[in-house]
């Protein structure tokens, strides 16, 4: 039987995709280490290597934008449009290269998060195209409405060309897809064991419910108001931003070794915006978000309904983070609307249905 390849298709948008998806080419790698993974993504390989330990191809593509950002909460909307019309234009010879390429290499399935031209390359290929997320981009779009509504209705009718669509939990209704399997909560692991975490960073006799890990995503934040720790002296903070200030009790963690789930379980709260990953990370170990608002973006409001559905949290609107003093992390956190937890069978459920696939 010749080997089995999958071309994995990721979003041009920010690093949570591309982690999501890449903690997914590593669940399909463990169940079947023979299995070819060609990541076509314009993620940095360095991004993709730490979450997959074992091989795999990088294509570096952009198949779409997303949205272009300043930073994990300003957006370009004219930048976006400009992109979105610059790829809708070349499309066709985007579909006939990477069908090529497919071809050429013999990849047997096509899997997107969530990228709309996948959908038509896959069929350009003659191979099943499979999408895996909680939103597309049409409802994304649609919201902004103007321009954008032709621009939402050509990747809605890119999305209906999808065989098979993997609904994540925290989804809209993702209503261009003919075909729906809803699964449970994705994500990875740790790397390491909470006390080797707690040792590394001289957190061992700090209580977990003083532990805070600040996070914002890949794009990160330029403006934190860092100097609102001053006022809460008794807790200790942790971040991957470089350009924070240095201050007592903020640790900046500049290894990148450390991913923001390796700190998760050694914290007794996150503090962050909207953003599935995030949310579905510490949803799957149990721990507590504190998140501001996110502003014109239609996937936010669907988010937030989700965490105060399922996690401890608190809502911060953008000026009590921004102009406030961060007082509300001395206040208790809000008990999750409902009992039942999220299944978090999502990366084996996906992974199981590829490889079963590839190798039928």
């Amino acid at each position: 039987m010749p080997q089995p390849i999958l071309y994995l298709a990721i979003t041009n948008h920010g690093f949570g995709h591309a982690t999501r998806a890449a903690a997914i080419a590593a669940e399909i790698q463990r169940l079947d280490p023979e299995i070819v993974l060609i990541l076509a993504t314009t993620a940095p390989r360095s991004v993709l290597e730490a979450y997959i330990p074992g091989d795999f191809i990088h294509r570096p593509r952009a198949l779409d934008v997303g949205i272009i950002q300043q930073d994990s909460l300003t957006m370009d909307k004219p930048a976006t449009l400009e992109k979105l019309r610059e790829i809708r234009s070349r499309q066709q010879a985007t579909i006939a290269s990477e069908a090529n390429f497919i071809l050429q290499n013999k990849a047997g399935l096509v899997l997107g998060d969530i990228p709309p031209l996948a959908a038509p390359i896959a069929k350009a290929a003659g191979v099943p195209g499979w999408m895996m997320s909680n939103f597309g981009w049409d409802f994304i779009y649609r919201d902004w409405g103007g321009e954008f509504l032709e621009m939402a209705d050509w990747i809605s009718d890119c999305f209906s060309q999808c065989d098979r669509l993997f609904r994540m939990p925290f989804h809209e209704s993702m209503q261009a897809f003919p075909t729906v399997t809803d699964v449970g909560l994705t994500g990875v692991a740790p790397r390491f064991e909470a006390a080797e975490v707690l040792a590394k960073f001289n957190l061992t006799d700090t209580p977990k419910e003083k532990i805070i890990l600040v996070t914002f995503g890949g794009l990160g934040l330029d403006r934190v108001p860092y100097e609102n720790l001053t006022h809460l002296s008794d807790y200790q903070f942790l971040c991957f931003d470089n350009n924070a200030p240095d201050l007592p009790n903020l640790i900046k963690v500049d290894d990148r070794f450390y991913r923001p789930i390796d700190l998760m379980p050694i914290c007794g709260r996150l503090l962050s915006k909207p953003g599935y990953s995030t949310f579905s990370e510490a949803c799957r170990y149990e721990i507590p978000v504190m998140t501001v608002t996110r502003e014109g973006f239609a996937e936010s409001p669907i988010l937030l309904e989700g965490i105060q559905d399922y996690a401890e949290h608190q809502i911060w609107s953008l000026d009590e983070f921004f102009n406030g003093d961060w007082s509300n992390i001395r206040q208790p956190m809000n008990p999750p609307r409902k009992s039942k937890k999220l299944p978090k069978d999502g990366n084996l459920t996906i992974a199981q249905a590829v490889v079963d696939y590839l190798r039928s």
